[in-house]
């Protein structure tokens, strides 16, 4: 479909929304430049969630020519005929809705015709769309703030454009946007016509993995998820040795939060929160990865301190397993760090965080070797010296456990192929059952663990200081038995930043 000439293609960068925060006060700021009262028809098909636009009584057509590293979008004009059009622009029009030509009867349509010949049999239909849009002036773009009113729903869209792709990213900054995904008027038509509920997800950077987790909120305020996954990146590698995160470990975990990103986005994710965990809290070059997280994926990632991560942790396990009043311990223990919250019903009386985690016990003695029993007595001990915080403490009623660890123990105790968090959720494991894997572990190498069902293959060179953490943090609270939580630190951030976010 060849462009129309004459025009400079821009870099676009749009969200959808009810409410769009701090943005808010920045627009009530500035001084609008123009005001636009219109009525427009759009051509939706359904089937594949695209549009094309009808532009006084123009068939308007628009290509996607370019997507760069942040997402920014170029669309350039590729039709703009009045009726009737000819064979050879239905099929244009086909082209950019991703839809199959039907046979052609006419050489000519009328807007009549065509729909009621062509488009509706293809289940293409019209939208009728009233906007009032106010348009300023910010860090140098266009931008306009636009009220929609779409098939009986209110909806509100931001759009920032220029011809320089970092000032379009600098003035999404600026508005206090960042975390909000582009998307573009097809993709957040179709989430009005599809009649989806707003949707956020949550990316946890962890020092073993980076975990995704999607969600979309109904009107009673519950949750759907959409997409629960992680990827093992070991972003710590080594961490414990040099002081800082290595170039080959920060390129694996740019490329998975890129991944995550593009999955959001695909899912119409409104707004993307990114937390990190242990390792950039310890690391020597934070600020660096930071910043290259940022420029190489846009996203921002906000670190955040281990006594926030266990309350979070707490906040899901509780919203999820719903737990009865009594006192209750919860510990989220990862490659880099494990957190500790205590508590009673809804009420948090302590929480804490400790440097100890699988990476650094398996790098200090070989763990993702066999081992004989000596070395594995040796790391028990120092385990158990490394939680000297949960020295004689009062038994809890009941112990709840997440993080990769646990539900990878979990796993191997269902024999599970493929993991399937509705059973892992709420299982109740027991000492017995963590020695055996022990024992299992300690015998094999990473290589040879693989083989185990249920064990994430990734997860072999840890697994075993992991299953060393939990046994300790077991019997160091007097407990014979844990409850497993698949929910964990992002499910709580999910639940607090956007339970009440609009959208």
């Amino acid at each position: 479909m060849a462009e129309l000439t004459g025009l400079v293609p821009r870099w676009e960068w749009r969200t959808f929304g009810q409410d769009f925060g701090s943005a808010e006060q920045v627009f009530a700021r500035l001084t609008p430049t123009g005001v636009q009262d219109s009525d427009e028809v759009y051509l939706y098909a359904g089937q594949v969630g695209r549009v094309v636009k009808l532009r006084d009584g123009l068939m308007d057509v628009k290509a996607l020519k370019a997507v760069d590293a942040h997402g920014l979008e170029q669309w350039v004009p590729v039709m703009k005929e009045g009726f009737p059009i000819d064979a050879g622009s239905v099929h244009r029009v086909y082209e950019e809705l991703q839809l199959e030509v039907p046979p052609l009867e006419r050489d000519r349509y009328t807007l009549d015709q065509l729909m009621a010949e062509v488009l509706e049999p293809s289940g293409v239909h019209e939208v009728a769309i009233s906007k009032h849009r106010v348009r300023y002036r910010l860090g140098g773009c266009s931008a306009e703030l636009t009220d929609l009113e779409v098939a009986g729903h209110d909806l509100r869209t931001i759009a920032i454009e220029s011809e320089d792709p970092a000032a379009v990213v600098a003035a999404v900054q600026e508005a206090g946007l960042g975390n909000r995904l582009n998307h573009n008027f097809n993709q957040g038509l179709a989430a009005v016509l599809e009649d989806e509920g707003p949707r956020f997800a949550v990316i946890d950077v962890g020092t073993n993995s980076v975990k995704f987790h999607a969600a979309e909120r109904s009107s009673d305020g519950s949750w759907r998820t959409v997409v629960d996954r992680a990827e093992m990146t070991r972003l710590g590698e080594g961490l414990d040795q040099t002081g800082s995160i290595s170039d080959p470990a920060l390129e694996r975990t740019v490329d998975a939060i890129k991944e995550m990103i593009a999955e959001a986005k695909e899912h119409r994710v409104l707004v993307v929160s990114v937390v990190g965990t242990a390792a950039l809290r310890l690391a020597d070059n934070r600020d660096e990865v930071v910043q290259r997280i940022l420029a190489e994926t846009g996203a921002t990632v906000e670190v955040i301190s281990g006594e926030e991560e266990g309350r979070l942790a707490y906040l899901a396990v509780k919203a999820e397993l719903g737990f009865k009043p009594g006192s209750l311990v919860v510990f989220d223990t990862g490659g880099g760090s494990s957190q500790f919250t205590f508590g009673a019903g809804d009420e948090v009386s302590e929480r804490f965080s400790v440097n100890l985690g699988a990476v650094r016990i398996t790098e200090q003695f070989g763990l993702d070797h066999a081992v004989s029993q000596e070395t594995l007595g040796a790391a028990l001990s120092e385990i158990a010296a490394s939680l000297t915080e949960l020295d004689g403490r009062p038994r809890p009623e009941a112990l709840v456990g997440m993080g990769g660890a646990v539900t990878n123990i979990t796993a191997v105790r269902h024999a599970l192929a493929t993991y399937d968090p509705e059973i892992v959720q709420g299982t109740v494991l027991d000492r017995t059952e963590v020695d055996r894997q022990i024992e299992m572990y300690r015998a094999r190498s990473a290589d040879d663990r693989r083989s185990i069902v249920g064990l994430q293959p990734k997860r072999a060179e840890v697994i075993l200081a992991g299953a060393c953490i939990v046994r300790t943090v077991m019997e160091k609270l007097g407990q014979e038995t844990l409850t497993v939580s698949d929910r964990g630190l992002r499910h709580g951030v999910l639940r607090e930043r956007f339970s009440l976010h609009s959208g």
